[in-house]
Protein backbone atom coordinates (compact mmCIF):
# COMPACT_ATOMS: atom_id res chain seq x y z
CA UNK A 1 0.00 0.00 0.00
CA UNK A 2 1.73 3.66 -0.84
CA UNK A 3 0.36 6.74 1.02
CA UNK A 4 -0.64 9.61 -1.43
CA UNK A 5 -1.85 13.52 -1.18
CA UNK A 6 -4.36 13.90 -0.04
CA UNK A 7 -4.42 11.53 2.29
CA UNK A 8 -7.56 11.14 3.06
CA UNK A 9 -10.45 10.03 0.27
CA UNK A 10 -10.56 12.60 -2.32
CA UNK A 11 -14.38 12.97 -1.84
CA UNK A 12 -13.49 13.89 1.81
CA UNK A 13 -12.79 17.82 2.72
CA UNK A 14 -11.25 18.13 6.04
CA UNK A 15 -8.76 21.59 6.04
CA UNK A 16 -6.86 22.65 8.89
CA UNK A 17 -5.61 19.44 9.58
CA UNK A 18 -3.79 19.21 13.63
CA UNK A 19 -1.96 15.88 13.65
CA UNK A 20 -1.40 14.27 17.17
CA UNK A 21 0.11 11.01 18.20
CA UNK A 22 -2.04 9.35 20.61
CA UNK A 23 -0.45 5.68 21.87
CA UNK A 24 0.17 3.57 18.52
CA UNK A 25 -1.80 5.79 15.97
CA UNK A 26 -2.05 9.61 14.60
CA UNK A 27 -5.24 11.45 14.70
CA UNK A 28 -6.26 14.32 12.60
CA UNK A 29 -8.22 16.78 13.82
CA UNK A 30 -9.33 19.72 11.41
CA UNK A 31 -12.46 22.06 10.27
CA UNK A 32 -15.32 20.04 7.94
CA UNK A 33 -15.84 21.57 4.46
CA UNK A 34 -18.23 20.54 1.77
CA UNK A 35 -17.55 19.85 -1.55
CA UNK A 36 -19.52 22.63 -3.41
CA UNK A 37 -19.58 24.78 -0.48
CA UNK A 38 -20.78 28.12 -0.16
CA UNK A 39 -18.89 28.95 2.86
CA UNK A 40 -15.80 27.30 4.98
CA UNK A 41 -16.58 24.92 7.41
CA UNK A 42 -19.94 23.82 7.25
CA UNK A 43 -19.95 20.26 8.69
CA UNK A 44 -19.52 18.54 11.64
CA UNK A 45 -15.99 17.37 13.02
CA UNK A 46 -14.70 14.16 11.51
CA UNK A 47 -11.39 12.35 12.68
CA UNK A 48 -9.44 10.30 10.54
CA UNK A 49 -6.30 8.05 12.09
CA UNK A 50 -3.46 6.00 10.97
CA UNK A 51 -1.45 3.48 12.44
CA UNK A 52 2.07 5.34 13.30
CA UNK A 53 3.84 2.78 11.65
CA UNK A 54 1.65 3.08 8.15
CA UNK A 55 0.59 6.12 6.77
CA UNK A 56 -0.96 4.84 4.28
CA UNK A 57 -3.62 2.95 5.97
CA UNK A 58 -6.11 6.25 6.99
CA UNK A 59 -9.34 4.59 9.30
CA UNK A 60 -12.32 7.18 9.03
CA UNK A 61 -13.14 7.36 13.16
CA UNK A 62 -16.53 8.80 12.10
CA UNK A 63 -18.25 12.63 13.41
CA UNK A 64 -16.72 13.53 17.11
CA UNK A 65 -18.71 16.83 17.26
CA UNK A 66 -21.83 18.44 15.70
CA UNK A 67 -21.84 22.12 14.65
CA UNK A 68 -25.34 21.81 16.82
CA UNK A 69 -23.35 20.28 20.17
CA UNK A 70 -22.28 24.05 21.45
CA UNK A 71 -25.37 25.83 23.61
CA UNK A 72 -24.46 28.97 21.81
CA UNK A 73 -25.35 27.23 18.19
CA UNK A 74 -28.29 24.59 18.89
CA UNK A 75 -29.88 26.45 15.88
CA UNK A 76 -26.85 25.36 13.52
CA UNK A 77 -26.24 29.01 12.58
CA UNK A 78 -22.72 29.18 12.87
CA UNK A 79 -19.46 27.20 11.53
CA UNK A 80 -17.39 25.25 13.40
CA UNK A 81 -13.61 26.59 12.91
CA UNK A 82 -10.31 24.82 12.95
CA UNK A 83 -10.14 23.03 16.43
CA UNK A 84 -7.23 21.36 18.09
CA UNK A 85 -7.21 18.68 20.65
CA UNK A 86 -5.06 18.14 23.81
CA UNK A 87 -4.88 15.05 26.50
CA UNK A 88 -5.20 16.90 29.57
CA UNK A 89 -4.22 16.07 33.09
CA UNK A 90 -6.58 13.79 33.92
CA UNK A 91 -6.22 11.28 30.72
CA UNK A 92 -9.36 13.05 28.99
CA UNK A 93 -8.89 14.95 25.51
CA UNK A 94 -9.85 18.27 25.48
CA UNK A 95 -11.18 19.72 22.09
CA UNK A 96 -10.97 23.24 21.67
CA UNK A 97 -12.63 25.44 19.27
CA UNK A 98 -14.62 28.91 18.01
CA UNK A 99 -17.63 29.18 16.32
CA UNK A 100 -17.50 32.14 12.99
CA UNK A 101 -20.39 34.08 14.91
CA UNK A 102 -18.72 34.02 18.21
CA UNK A 103 -15.16 35.01 19.62
CA UNK A 104 -15.09 33.12 22.69
CA UNK A 105 -13.02 29.29 23.12
CA UNK A 106 -15.13 26.76 23.39
CA UNK A 107 -14.07 23.03 24.62
CA UNK A 108 -15.18 19.45 24.53
CA UNK A 109 -14.25 16.11 26.17
CA UNK A 110 -13.51 13.36 25.44
CA UNK A 111 -12.17 9.61 27.04
CA UNK A 112 -11.19 9.01 23.62
CA UNK A 113 -9.15 10.33 21.17
CA UNK A 114 -11.72 10.09 18.37
CA UNK A 115 -14.81 9.21 20.80
CA UNK A 116 -18.07 11.39 20.69
CA UNK A 117 -16.93 14.58 22.32
CA UNK A 118 -19.54 16.12 24.66
CA UNK A 119 -19.84 20.07 25.29
CA UNK A 120 -17.28 20.91 28.57
CA UNK A 121 -17.72 24.63 28.73
CA UNK A 122 -16.07 28.28 27.80
CA UNK A 123 -12.89 29.58 28.60
CA UNK A 124 -13.08 31.84 31.03
CA UNK A 125 -11.26 33.63 34.18
CA UNK A 126 -11.63 33.74 37.53
CA UNK A 127 -14.52 35.52 37.91
CA UNK A 128 -16.35 32.83 35.17
CA UNK A 129 -16.36 35.77 32.47
CA UNK A 130 -15.54 34.25 28.88
CA UNK A 131 -12.35 34.97 27.48
CA UNK A 132 -13.03 37.18 24.23
CA UNK A 133 -16.37 38.33 25.42
CA UNK A 134 -14.82 41.10 28.15
CA UNK A 135 -13.69 44.66 27.56
CA UNK A 136 -10.52 44.93 25.56
CA UNK A 137 -10.01 41.38 24.83
CA UNK A 138 -9.18 40.56 21.50
CA UNK A 139 -11.63 37.97 19.61
CA UNK A 140 -10.23 34.73 19.79
CA UNK A 141 -9.75 32.35 16.59
CA UNK A 142 -8.35 28.90 15.58
CA UNK A 143 -6.58 27.89 18.98
CA UNK A 144 -4.20 25.47 18.94
CA UNK A 145 -3.20 24.19 22.44
CA UNK A 146 0.10 22.39 24.23
CA UNK A 147 -0.38 20.76 27.66
CA UNK A 148 2.50 20.80 29.86
CA UNK A 149 1.77 19.12 33.26
CA UNK A 150 -1.05 20.94 35.01
CA UNK A 151 -0.92 23.76 32.34
CA UNK A 152 -2.11 23.85 29.21
CA UNK A 153 -0.55 27.15 27.04
CA UNK A 154 -3.68 28.22 24.34
CA UNK A 155 -2.61 30.16 21.16
CA UNK A 156 -5.08 32.16 19.59
CA UNK A 157 -5.71 35.43 17.18
CA UNK A 158 -6.83 36.45 13.92
CA UNK A 159 -5.31 39.34 12.43
CA UNK A 160 -6.23 41.01 8.91
CA UNK A 161 -3.69 43.23 6.56
CA UNK A 162 -3.79 46.13 7.93
CA UNK A 163 -6.52 45.96 11.26
CA UNK A 164 -4.38 47.47 14.18
CA UNK A 165 -7.25 46.08 16.90
CA UNK A 166 -5.33 43.06 16.03
CA UNK A 167 -2.17 42.86 17.79
CA UNK A 168 -0.97 39.13 16.47
CA UNK A 169 -0.93 35.71 17.70
CA UNK A 170 -1.62 35.76 21.80
CA UNK A 171 -0.77 33.01 24.54
CA UNK A 172 -3.24 32.19 27.54
CA UNK A 173 -2.66 29.47 30.03
CA UNK A 174 -4.89 27.56 31.52
CA UNK A 175 -5.42 25.60 34.57
CA UNK A 176 -5.99 21.86 34.92
CA UNK A 177 -9.42 22.07 34.70
CA UNK A 178 -8.79 23.29 31.03
CA UNK A 179 -11.19 25.99 31.50
CA UNK A 180 -9.59 28.82 33.83
CA UNK A 181 -7.25 31.72 32.97
CA UNK A 182 -3.99 31.09 34.66
CA UNK A 183 -1.85 34.09 32.85
CA UNK A 184 -3.90 36.57 30.73
CA UNK A 185 -3.18 36.74 27.10
CA UNK A 186 0.12 37.95 25.88
CA UNK A 187 1.36 38.46 22.31
CA UNK A 188 4.51 35.72 20.57
CA UNK A 189 3.86 36.82 17.36
CA UNK A 190 2.95 40.27 15.32
CA UNK A 191 0.18 41.12 13.23
CA UNK A 192 1.58 43.61 10.49
CA UNK A 193 0.99 46.45 11.84
CA UNK A 194 2.97 45.85 15.03
CA UNK A 195 6.16 44.20 13.10
CA UNK A 196 8.11 46.48 12.40
CA UNK A 197 11.73 45.33 13.47
CA UNK A 198 10.81 42.07 14.41
CA UNK A 199 11.71 39.50 12.41
CA UNK A 200 9.11 38.43 11.24
CA UNK A 201 8.71 41.19 8.21
CA UNK A 202 6.90 40.27 5.18
CA UNK A 203 5.83 37.30 7.15
CA UNK A 204 3.28 38.53 9.65
CA UNK A 205 1.29 36.52 11.85
CA UNK A 206 -2.44 36.30 10.07
CA UNK A 207 -4.06 33.18 11.48
CA UNK A 208 -3.94 29.45 12.45
CA UNK A 209 -2.16 29.66 15.22
CA UNK A 210 -0.43 25.92 16.30
CA UNK A 211 1.67 24.84 18.93
CA UNK A 212 4.44 21.57 19.10
CA UNK A 213 7.62 21.40 21.61
CA UNK A 214 10.14 18.98 20.61
CA UNK A 215 13.30 18.43 22.62
CA UNK A 216 13.31 21.85 24.84
CA UNK A 217 12.11 24.13 21.85
CA UNK A 218 8.64 25.36 21.40
CA UNK A 219 7.87 25.14 17.44
CA UNK A 220 4.65 27.51 16.77
CA UNK A 221 3.57 27.28 13.26
CA UNK A 222 0.94 29.90 11.69
CA UNK A 223 -0.31 31.29 8.70
CA UNK A 224 1.52 34.32 7.38
CA UNK A 225 -0.15 37.58 5.83
CA UNK A 226 0.05 36.27 2.39
CA UNK A 227 -1.90 33.43 2.95
CA UNK A 228 -0.54 30.07 0.99
CA UNK A 229 2.05 29.71 3.59
CA UNK A 230 3.02 28.19 6.77
CA UNK A 231 5.87 29.79 8.63
CA UNK A 232 7.55 29.07 11.71
CA UNK A 233 9.13 30.47 15.06
CA UNK A 234 10.98 29.05 17.46
CA UNK A 235 11.68 30.08 21.20
CA UNK A 236 12.80 28.27 24.69
CA UNK A 237 9.44 29.64 26.56
CA UNK A 238 5.73 29.34 25.53
CA UNK A 239 4.77 32.81 25.60
CA UNK A 240 7.90 34.83 25.06
CA UNK A 241 11.40 35.36 22.66
CA UNK A 242 9.80 33.87 19.66
CA UNK A 243 12.24 34.23 16.30
CA UNK A 244 11.01 34.36 13.08
CA UNK A 245 12.27 30.71 11.47
CA UNK A 246 11.05 30.99 7.63
CA UNK A 247 8.34 29.22 5.54
CA UNK A 248 7.94 25.23 6.00
CA UNK A 249 5.21 24.88 2.83
CA UNK A 250 3.30 27.36 0.56
CA UNK A 251 0.19 25.52 -1.02
CA UNK A 252 1.10 27.34 -4.30
CA UNK A 253 4.82 26.02 -3.83
CA UNK A 254 6.08 30.27 -3.73
CA UNK A 255 9.24 30.51 -2.79
CA UNK A 256 11.04 26.94 -3.99
CA UNK A 257 13.06 27.49 -6.88
CA UNK A 258 14.59 23.82 -7.02
CA UNK A 259 12.82 22.57 -10.15
CA UNK A 260 11.12 26.15 -10.98
CA UNK A 261 11.69 30.23 -10.60
CA UNK A 262 10.97 31.05 -6.75
CA UNK A 263 8.22 33.08 -7.89
CA UNK A 264 6.17 30.52 -10.05
CA UNK A 265 2.78 29.45 -8.73
CA UNK A 266 2.31 25.70 -9.17
CA UNK A 267 -1.16 25.42 -7.80
CA UNK A 268 -3.91 27.90 -7.15
CA UNK A 269 -2.94 28.96 -4.11
CA UNK A 270 -5.18 30.94 -1.05
CA UNK A 271 -5.21 30.04 2.75
CA UNK A 272 -3.41 27.69 4.39
CA UNK A 273 -3.26 25.86 8.22
CA UNK A 274 -2.20 23.17 10.07
CA UNK A 275 0.14 21.75 12.44
CA UNK A 276 3.63 20.08 12.79
CA UNK A 277 3.98 16.42 14.46
CA UNK A 278 6.67 13.77 15.25
CA UNK A 279 5.46 10.18 13.62
CA UNK A 280 8.05 7.64 14.62
CA UNK A 281 11.19 9.22 13.89
CA UNK A 282 10.11 11.64 10.91
CA UNK A 283 8.69 14.82 11.28
CA UNK A 284 5.95 15.97 9.23
CA UNK A 285 3.89 19.09 8.05
CA UNK A 286 0.06 19.04 7.70
CA UNK A 287 -1.37 22.04 5.31
CA UNK A 288 -4.07 22.03 2.97
CA UNK A 289 -4.38 22.40 -0.61
CA UNK A 290 -7.90 24.35 -2.48
CA UNK A 291 -9.88 21.93 -5.03
CA UNK A 292 -13.42 23.01 -7.78
CA UNK A 293 -12.49 26.48 -7.95
CA UNK A 294 -13.45 27.53 -4.62
CA UNK A 295 -11.69 28.78 -1.37
CA UNK A 296 -14.55 26.58 0.64
CA UNK A 297 -13.66 22.73 -1.01
CA UNK A 298 -10.01 22.60 1.28
CA UNK A 299 -8.77 19.22 1.18
CA UNK A 300 -5.78 17.84 3.72
CA UNK A 301 -2.26 17.54 2.57
CA UNK A 302 1.17 16.49 4.15
CA UNK A 303 4.71 16.38 3.56
CA UNK A 304 8.13 14.98 5.30
CA UNK A 305 10.23 17.78 6.67
CA UNK A 306 13.62 17.83 8.66
CA UNK A 307 14.70 19.25 11.76
CA UNK A 308 18.03 19.98 11.08
CA UNK A 309 20.57 20.53 13.98
CA UNK A 310 20.61 23.75 14.56
CA UNK A 311 16.58 23.85 15.08
CA UNK A 312 15.72 24.97 11.49
CA UNK A 313 13.16 23.75 8.91
CA UNK A 314 13.96 24.13 5.10
CA UNK A 315 10.77 24.47 2.84
CA UNK A 316 9.56 21.74 1.34
CA UNK A 317 7.93 20.97 -1.98
CA UNK A 318 4.39 20.14 -2.36
CA UNK A 319 4.22 16.19 -3.79
CA UNK A 320 1.58 13.44 -4.23
CA UNK A 321 3.68 11.25 -2.43
CA UNK A 322 4.31 12.98 0.90
CA UNK A 323 3.35 10.50 3.73
CA UNK A 324 5.01 7.42 1.52
CA UNK A 325 8.02 7.86 3.11
CA UNK A 326 9.63 8.10 -0.58
CA UNK A 327 8.98 8.11 -4.18
CA UNK A 328 5.71 6.32 -5.91
CA UNK A 329 6.64 3.22 -7.90
CA UNK A 330 6.50 4.11 -11.43
CA UNK A 331 3.98 1.59 -12.33
CA UNK A 332 0.35 0.83 -12.58
CA UNK A 333 -2.39 2.95 -12.28
CA UNK A 334 -3.53 6.72 -10.26
CA UNK A 335 -5.89 8.66 -9.86
CA UNK A 336 -5.09 12.26 -11.19
CA UNK A 337 -6.43 14.10 -8.24
CA UNK A 338 -3.43 13.39 -6.74
CA UNK A 339 -1.38 16.21 -9.00
CA UNK A 340 0.67 18.57 -6.73
CA UNK A 341 1.15 20.87 -9.82
CA UNK A 342 -1.69 22.53 -11.56
CA UNK A 343 -1.41 25.53 -13.00
CA UNK A 344 -2.02 27.31 -17.30
CA UNK A 345 0.14 29.98 -18.81
CA UNK A 346 -1.99 32.30 -17.52
CA UNK A 347 -0.35 32.54 -14.22
CA UNK A 348 -2.62 33.01 -11.16
CA UNK A 349 -1.76 32.69 -7.52
CA UNK A 350 -5.11 33.95 -5.79
CA UNK A 351 -6.94 34.45 -8.74
CA UNK A 352 -9.45 36.95 -8.42
CA UNK A 353 -11.76 37.68 -5.59
CA UNK A 354 -10.31 35.01 -3.29
CA UNK A 355 -12.86 36.23 -1.04
CA UNK A 356 -15.78 35.10 -3.04
CA UNK A 357 -17.52 31.45 -4.39
CA UNK A 358 -14.13 31.50 -6.64
CA UNK A 359 -10.95 32.77 -6.17
CA UNK A 360 -9.90 32.00 -9.72
CA UNK A 361 -10.41 34.62 -12.08
CA UNK A 362 -10.81 32.48 -15.15
CA UNK A 363 -13.58 29.40 -14.74
CA UNK A 364 -11.71 27.82 -17.67
CA UNK A 365 -8.81 26.83 -15.70
CA UNK A 366 -8.29 23.75 -14.69
CA UNK A 367 -9.09 22.14 -11.34
CA UNK A 368 -9.89 18.95 -8.89
CA UNK A 369 -13.55 18.32 -8.45
CA UNK A 370 -15.94 15.13 -8.46
CA UNK A 371 -18.90 14.19 -10.05
CA UNK A 372 -22.36 13.93 -7.56
CA UNK A 373 -22.79 15.94 -4.50
CA UNK A 374 -20.71 16.20 -1.31
CA UNK A 375 -20.87 13.31 0.43
CA UNK A 376 -20.76 10.96 -2.66
CA UNK A 377 -17.96 8.40 -2.74
CA UNK A 378 -16.73 9.67 -6.13
CA UNK A 379 -13.10 9.21 -7.30
CA UNK A 380 -12.11 12.77 -8.19
CA UNK A 381 -10.12 13.98 -11.58
CA UNK A 382 -9.44 16.97 -13.23
CA UNK A 383 -11.64 19.09 -15.44
CA UNK A 384 -10.62 21.71 -17.92
CA UNK A 385 -7.68 20.20 -19.44
CA UNK A 386 -7.97 23.39 -21.67
CA UNK A 387 -4.66 24.74 -24.02
CA UNK A 388 -1.67 25.13 -21.80
CA UNK A 389 -3.59 23.24 -18.57
CA UNK A 390 -0.42 21.38 -16.92
CA UNK A 391 -0.71 19.32 -13.98
CA UNK A 392 2.18 17.55 -12.52
CA UNK A 393 2.74 14.39 -10.07
CA UNK A 394 6.01 14.25 -7.92
CA UNK A 395 7.49 11.62 -7.60
CA UNK A 396 8.21 8.42 -9.05
CA UNK A 397 10.99 5.99 -9.39
CA UNK A 398 10.67 4.48 -12.76
CA UNK A 399 12.35 1.66 -14.15
CA UNK A 400 11.56 0.30 -17.19
CA UNK A 401 8.12 2.26 -18.40
CA UNK A 402 7.55 1.31 -22.15
CA UNK A 403 4.11 2.63 -22.27
CA UNK A 404 1.69 5.35 -20.42
CA UNK A 405 -2.30 5.29 -20.64
CA UNK A 406 -4.75 8.53 -19.77
CA UNK A 407 -8.06 8.21 -18.42
CA UNK A 408 -9.87 10.91 -20.21
CA UNK A 409 -13.53 12.30 -21.30
CA UNK A 410 -14.64 15.42 -22.89
CA UNK A 411 -15.07 17.37 -26.01
CA UNK A 412 -11.63 17.77 -26.55
CA UNK A 413 -9.56 17.27 -30.27
CA UNK A 414 -5.74 17.99 -28.91
CA UNK A 415 -3.21 16.19 -27.36
CA UNK A 416 -1.51 15.35 -23.94
CA UNK A 417 2.40 15.64 -23.90
CA UNK A 418 4.15 13.70 -21.45
CA UNK A 419 7.14 15.44 -19.48
CA UNK A 420 9.45 14.94 -16.59
CA UNK A 421 9.72 18.42 -15.80
CA UNK A 422 7.28 21.40 -16.47
CA UNK A 423 9.56 23.05 -18.92
CA UNK A 424 11.24 19.92 -19.70
CA UNK A 425 11.12 18.07 -23.28
CA UNK A 426 8.11 16.50 -24.36
CA UNK A 427 8.83 12.40 -24.46
CA UNK A 428 5.72 11.77 -25.61
CA UNK A 429 2.06 12.91 -27.42
CA UNK A 430 -0.99 10.95 -26.85
CA UNK A 431 -3.91 12.23 -29.11
CA UNK A 432 -7.03 12.52 -27.78
CA UNK A 433 -10.87 12.15 -29.45
CA UNK A 434 -14.36 13.30 -27.62
CA UNK A 435 -15.71 10.70 -25.67
CA UNK A 436 -18.87 11.30 -23.32
CA UNK A 437 -17.57 8.12 -21.14
CA UNK A 438 -13.89 7.40 -19.41
CA UNK A 439 -11.70 6.51 -22.12
CA UNK A 440 -7.90 5.31 -22.29
CA UNK A 441 -5.93 6.76 -24.64
CA UNK A 442 -2.39 4.67 -24.59
CA UNK A 443 0.98 5.17 -26.90
CA UNK A 444 5.07 4.21 -25.87
CA UNK A 445 6.61 6.31 -24.40
CA UNK A 446 10.19 6.17 -23.29
CA UNK A 447 10.52 7.89 -19.42
CA UNK A 448 13.93 7.37 -18.15
CA UNK A 449 14.99 5.45 -15.58
CA UNK A 450 15.14 7.12 -11.92
CA UNK A 451 13.64 9.42 -9.80
CA UNK A 452 10.94 12.00 -11.49
CA UNK A 453 8.39 14.05 -11.63
CA UNK A 454 5.69 13.69 -14.58
CA UNK A 455 3.95 16.32 -16.45
CA UNK A 456 0.82 16.26 -18.59
CA UNK A 457 -0.11 19.14 -20.65
CA UNK A 458 -2.89 19.70 -22.97
CA UNK A 459 -2.67 21.34 -26.67
CA UNK A 460 -5.03 21.88 -29.07
CA UNK A 461 -8.95 22.98 -28.68
CA UNK A 462 -11.53 21.75 -26.63
CA UNK A 463 -10.92 21.00 -22.86
CA UNK A 464 -10.60 17.60 -21.37
CA UNK A 465 -11.10 16.03 -18.15
CA UNK A 466 -8.39 13.58 -16.96
CA UNK A 467 -9.12 10.59 -14.41
CA UNK A 468 -6.16 9.08 -13.74
CA UNK A 469 -3.31 7.09 -15.58
CA UNK A 470 -1.33 3.84 -16.14
CA UNK A 471 2.16 3.32 -16.27
CA UNK A 472 2.68 0.13 -18.04
CA UNK A 473 6.48 -1.61 -17.98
Amino acid sequence: MQAFNPYMPSWEYVPDGEPHVFGDRVYVYGSHDRFNGYVFCMGDYVCYSAPVDNLADWRYEGVIYGRTDDPLNSSGFACLYAPDVTQGPDGRYYLYYVLDKFGCVSVAVCDEPAGRYQFYGYVHDSQGRKLGDREGDEPQFDPGVLTEGDVTYMYTGFAGFDDKSRHGSMMTVLDKDMLTILEEPVYVVPSRPYAQGSGFEGHEFFEASSIRKFGDTYYFVYSSIVMHELCYATSKHPGKDFVFGGVIVSNADMHIDTYKPANKPMYYGANNHGGLEKIGDDYYIFYHRHTNGTVFSRQGMAEKVQILPDGSIPQVEMTSCGLNGGPLKGEGYYPAYIACNLFHDKESLYGGGAGGNHFWADSALPRITQDGRDGDEEQGFIMNMEESATCGFKYFDFQGVKEIGIEIRGYCHGRIQVKTAWDGPVLAEIPLESYNIWHEFRTPVAIPDGVHALYFTYRGPGAASLKGFTLYC
